[in-house]
């Protein structure tokens, strides 16, 4: 059943309406989005009982959300700086490669790259570049082991403004997230896309991830009508994630997985169903 409320979050934008003037992202300023007009949204609860329903109780669901449970702001904020470091390294060389081989090399890739001491890897000599291009003990491929390299300045440069890269992560507010997105994409190396939403999950922060089924079901609810291309998508998704959670209590983590449990497969596209990680 719809909702019957009229007055929709700034920024959601449904099928064949407009929506002007989005901007977002600190770095930029304040993200404002206005909108002409907007059919009502789904309430989050009837998005929750379709999962359910999918997923075989809710018992079963809570289980599979406590797999990828957020941590606290104040968890987030203590953790070492190297381990932010590797987080981001393991989720980049996940990207194009099976898991199970980085995972089966990280021992490999913690002794090559000094276990990812940011200081270590930020000033990395030309010889030890060279090395590690040479090493059968983790993945050679010479970008993805550049972006370690400009990965570690850049937190580096978050401590020397933030006291420290964790804080800077725990610090950021959850309902612009797609600004934080839009910060790893233009001081990062190669964390754009899924891969910077996975880092942020992996460290504990909470990160929706557009992938097939979650976007398939923001098609299905008339947030989106494709999938997300731009700044402008994203802030639409954004503006629904915070009228959710606003509803729902749930973070961005939760209420990402919530949508793509609730798709039927016949909602997603043959080609995206196999081999995804948490949606």
């Amino acid at each position: 059943m719809r909702s019957t409320t009229t007055d929709p979050p700034s920024g959601i934008g449904m099928k064949g309406r407009i929506v002007d003037n989005v901007t977002f992202g600190r770095d930029s300023g304040v993200r404002e989005v206005s909108s002409q007009s907007y059919p009502a949204m789904t309430p989050f609860a009837a998005i929750f009982a379709r999962a359910v329903a999918r997923k075989g109780g809710e018992a079963a669901l809570d289980r599979i959300l406590a797999t990828t449970a957020p941590r606290p702001p104040a968890e987030i904020a203590s953790t070492p700086d190297d381990r932010i470091l590797a987080e981001m390294t393991r989720r980049i060389f996940y990207a194009g490669f099976s898991s199970k081989v980085i995972d089966d090399k990280w021992p490999a890739f913690e002794t090559g790259f000094n276990r990812f001491d940011p200081n270590a890897c930020a000033f990395m000599s030309e010889e030890h570049f060279d090395r590690l291009l040479q090493d059968r003990g983790i993945v050679r491929n010479a970008a993805k082991i550049k972006s370690v390299q400009i990965n570690a300045q850049f937190l580096l440069d978050l401590k020397t403004e933030h006291g420290s890269a964790a804080r800077f992560f725990a610090n950021w507010d959850d309902t612009d997230y797609v600004g934080l997105l839009d910060v790893l994409k233009k001081r990062a190396s190669h964390l754009g896309g899924d891969a910077a939403g996975r880092f942020l999950r992996g460290i504990g922060k909470p990160a929706f991830v557009t992938s097939p089924d979650m976007v398939a079901a923001l098609i299905r609810e008339g947030v989106i009508d494709r999938a997300p291309t731009g700044k402008r998508d994203l802030a639409i998704i954004q503006a629904a994630f915070n009228r959710w959670s606003s509803e729902s209590g749930r973070d961005l983590t939760a209420i990402s997985r919530i949508l793509a449990m609730s798709v039927d497969s016949s909602e997603t596209a043959p080609s995206s169903r196999s081999g995804r990680p948490p949606a």
